[in-house]
């Protein structure tokens, strides 16, 4: 299945977190689709965890569809400094905004979860049907339970009130601006910047976290939008979907190949007192061709380059930092 446009151009589209690194690929999806009526309101008009502001939103855009992106969200560092906020902020947003949407008789709600509610030890491939066999990784398990909550609340409120909201499970993303923060960065961004700067600054190592040996799978963002915009138009099921590419690297082959593609040529030394997380990742993601065609078509390498690409045009360059 395409995106069509003719589904978009008479739809009235709230995006929460539109400004944030998957919702400004998601607008440049819906413009590209003829969608005209989109509201993507900032952190600083509309507190999300406040009631009176999400119902004065709703009334105000008047929206047939929601996609609720907005998240707090980090790395493995971030997690374990920022365990309480990253679960009641993520908590508190979704559950206020799906009761607000469903009150407001908002036509479809698109929520996006996250991959880290699976299990710490589910089987590989991650099956949608596992989603509940086990605690999440402990490093992100708010994070993960926090949003979690949200499926059960979408699928809750299909059950009594015929709510129309679906649910989707994205891997780990990456590409053109993503968050370089050292503090708050995931693992390819941080990488790129470290490998970067080590370069410029003619360093001869690079430390990195953990052993090296877990896996993940990731997704270029331009690939999630796409997949977000079909599961809008196609899918109206309560089970959740996952996202993904269905290729697992691990970190230390991510590493290499990443000092590759940046042209750094020294160490890597990896620190192992510092977690790995969730040992693997890896989707399975049949659910989401079958149900609404989505294949991604980025390859990894493709998408470094391009995400690389795009931070060397746009950071500043060492000499002129204070």
């Amino acid at each position: 299945m395409d995106s069509e446009i003719g589904f978009w151009p008479d739809k009235t589209v709230l995006v929460t977190g539109g400004g944030g690194f998957l919702g400004q690929h998601v607008l440049a999806k819906l413009r590209a689709a003829g969608c005209e009526k989109v509201f993507a309101p900032r952190r600083r008009e509309y507190d999300l965890r406040e009631r009176k502001q999400i119902d004065q939103l709703l009334k105000h855009a008047e929206p047939d569809l929601v996609i609720h992106l907005a998240a707090v969200v980090g790395g493995i560092g971030a997690n374990r400094l920022h365990p309480g906020q990253f679960f009641y902020d993520n908590a508190l947003m979704g559950i206020e905004l799906i009761e607000c949407a469903r009150r407001l008789d908002v036509r479809k709600f698109v929520c996006l979860g996250t991959i880290c509610a699976y299990p710490k030890f589910a089987p590989v491939p991650f099956r949608e049907e596992d989603l509940w066999n086990g605690y999440p990784e402990e490093t992100n398990a708010p994070y993960g339970l926090a949003k979690k909550m949200l499926l059960v609340q979408a699928q809750a409120y299909r059950q009594e009130y015929g709510f129309n909201c679906i649910y989707l499970l994205p891997v780990n993303l990456y590409g053109p601006g993503d968050n370089f923060d050292p503090q708050t960065s995931h693992v390819i961004p941080g990488l790129i910047r470290r490998l970067l700067e080590a370069r410029a600054r003619g360093e001869h190592t690079v430390t990195c976290w953990g052993t090296g040996a877990a896996s993940r799978e990731f997704v270029y963002v331009e690939d999630c939008a796409e997949a977000i915009l079909l599961a809008a138009e196609y899918y109206n099921k309560p089970e959740p979907v996952n996202i993904g590419s269905g290729h697992e690297i691990t970190i230390r082959e991510l590493a290499a190949l990443l000092c590759r593609l940046t042209g750094f040529e020294g160490e890597l030394i990896w620190d192992t007192t510092r977690p790995d997380g969730q040992p693997r990742r890896r989707l399975d993601i049949t659910r989401a061709e079958r149900e609404f065609g989505f294949q991604a078509k980025t390859s990894l390498v493709d998408g470094l380059r391009r995400t690389i690409e795009w931070y060397q045009n746009r950071r500043t360059p060492l000499k002129n930092r204070t």
